[in-house]
């Protein structure tokens, strides 16, 4: 059974603290969406401002290839034709496909919240919908504060879902707009929609208390065959449902058969799911979410021995699924709890996991660097230099003769500069950069220096940088751990310095970075 996925990640998920999209971004992500297979995309409410007006015309003189764009709205104005309602005639020129109308399902809103009687709520959700579908549009009806509609009122909830399907509404979708509906309520009312209307149901979750995707699933199991959400859970407060999070468990752990993200050509796109979460989250300049379930960077990481000695086995011992299937990967994590498994399933890539001794040093450095403040869960890129190094396999690719950076005030602000002296093969390199700190104006200066010999390093970029205060009773001379993300188009690696001096530790963090672009981008 097809499950049809609706993303509101451009109009909903907008709207959570700290998200921002331009209308380049709104357009990048609307076609990616697209070319995965989603079934519709809520472009925005056209008549708000002029970016989601912009963003509709750009899609009208380049419509999607297989999603339907949907313009959201809402009800006509009280005592107003709905032919004379500018959000109507906002809609309409839209010209988009679908038009997602939201209604008042809860009597107290309708009264309290709208200022409207309760026949004049049903006439608003009526003429709406009649009026676009007239108009050729095919509309979809928002019932907002379904569940606690229902609970207080169910004979006058009834009678709003109703209107909207007499209407002509080709789907209902049940709001959980506050986010507090428990799943077995969700299950309940959601049967007892499907009794009231003859018309297909979806559901729309928020994650109040974080249960968006529990109650996503359970209204599916009880006939819901429309699910509302955003990638990676953007949305206000607590964030709408993440559909990433739905549609994976739909497709790889339910056993009703359910499939989702269907292109037209008999594949899914499951496999691209990782990529896509990532992929919002650049867009979004947001950090990933490492915790996230099934693509962040920690849903497959292993740190415990026993667990990593199990899963060298079988790996479905600690793992639910393959993780290839939802296009992520296994990850080991190395710290002093971790064991000899941790090191030989790390050394592993490098062909070195046979060398007994080799993995006894290796485990013995780990626990002495941490033992100094050393963590290598977010340094993979570390780590794998490090075992280079004691297996005697490492080679730099420059040497430091000296550093220096300064930061003076220039007309009130404050501007950093560093120098850096290195040797590159048989030739010595001085150079000087300028940057927004001392760790950007040390990478600059680094890359002056090695780009000629190094074009790859164009490719990469620094897009996390962390200070962490190891022994903080020590106060200002305390040792500080720097954790640095590197990225190029092909992924993203980790690098850790720990030292009193933040600008040391951040030395180390950042060469290490780049040593690790230059071996992988050479081996």
């Amino acid at each position: 059974m097809h499950i049809q996925i609706y993303d509101t990640t451009l109009r909903d998920g907008a709207q959570g603290e700290g998200v921002n999209f331009s209308l380049e971004d709104k357009v990048l992500i609307a076609r990616r969406l697209d070319e995965l297979g989603f079934d519709f995309i809520e472009g925005g409410y056209p008549l708000s401002n002029p970016k989601d007006a912009q963003f509709f015309q750009r899609l009208a003189a380049e419509p999607l290839q297989h999603a339907k764009l949907c313009a959201f709205g809402m009800t006509r104005r009280r005592g107003m034709d709905a032919a004379d309602d500018p959000g109507m005639q906002a809609l309409l020129e839209a010209q988009t496909p679908v038009v997602t109308i939201v209604g008042k399902t809860h009597d107290f809103h309708a009264t309290e919240v709208l200022g409207v009687s309760l026949e004049e709520n049903l006439a608003m959700i009526r003429d709406t919908v009649a009026y676009l579908v007239e108009q050729g549009r095919e509309v979809i009806y928002d019932a907002e504060h379904f569940f606690d509609g229902w609970k207080a009122n169910p004979k006058y909830a009834a009678q709003t879902i109703q209107a909207a399907a007499e209407a002509g509404a080709s789907m209902i979708v049940m709001c959980d707009t506050n986010g507090g509906t428990l799943p077995e309520e969700v299950a309940e009312l959601t049967a007892a929609a499907a009794a009231a209307v003859d018309v297909p149901l979806g559901i729309h979750t928020h994650n109040d208390c974080e249960l968006a995707v529990a109650n996503s699933l359970a209204a599916v199991d009880a006939g819901a065959v429309q699910v509302q959400g955003t990638i990676n859970g953007f949305g206000e407060r607590c964030g709408n449902v993440d559909l990433v999070t739905v549609m994976a468990n739909l497709a790889l752990k339910k056993k009703q058969d359910y499939q989702v993200l269907s292109a037209g050509n008999g594949t899914t796109s499951l496999a691209h799911l990782t990529e896509l979460s990532r992929y919002v989250y650049e867009i979004a300049n947001m950090n990933f979410r490492n915790n996230q379930p099934f693509v962040g960077a920690s849903a497959f990481a292993h740190k415990g021995g026993m667990h990593v000695h199990a899963i060298n086995k079988v790996a479905r011992s600690y793992e639910h699924i393959d993780p290839a299937a939802v296009g992520n990967e296994r990850r080991v994590l190395v710290s002093e709890l971790s064991g000899r498994s941790n090191i030989i399933a790390m050394a592993t890539k490098l062909n070195l996991q046979n060398d007994k001794a080799l993995m006894d040093r290796v485990l013995g450095q780990i626990v002495e660097l941490e033992n100094r403040g050393y963590q290598f869960e977010a340094a993979e890129a570390s780590f794998e230099i490090l075992v280079k190094k004691l297996a005697g396999t490492f080679t730099p690719h420059f040497e430091l003769v000296k550093y220096h950076t300064i930061v003076e005030s220039r007309g009130g602000q404050p501007v950093t500069e560093a120098t850096v002296k290195l040797v590159v093969g048989d030739e010595v390199r001085h150079e000087v950069a300028e940057g927004d700190g001392p760790v950007n104006a040390l990478d600059a200066a680094l890359r002056k220096a090695l780009t000629a010999d190094f074009p790859m390093l164009a490719d990469m970029h620094l897009f996390d940088y962390k200070v962490r205060v190891i022994n903080s009773e020590a106060a200002t001379a305390a040792s500080v751990r720097v954790v640095i993300e590197s990225r190029d188009e092909r992924g993203s690696w980790g690098t850790v310095g720990v030292h009193e001096n933040v600008i040391e530790a951040s030395w180390a963090a950042l060469v290490d970075s780049i040593e690790y672009k230059l071996c992988k981008d050479q081996s």
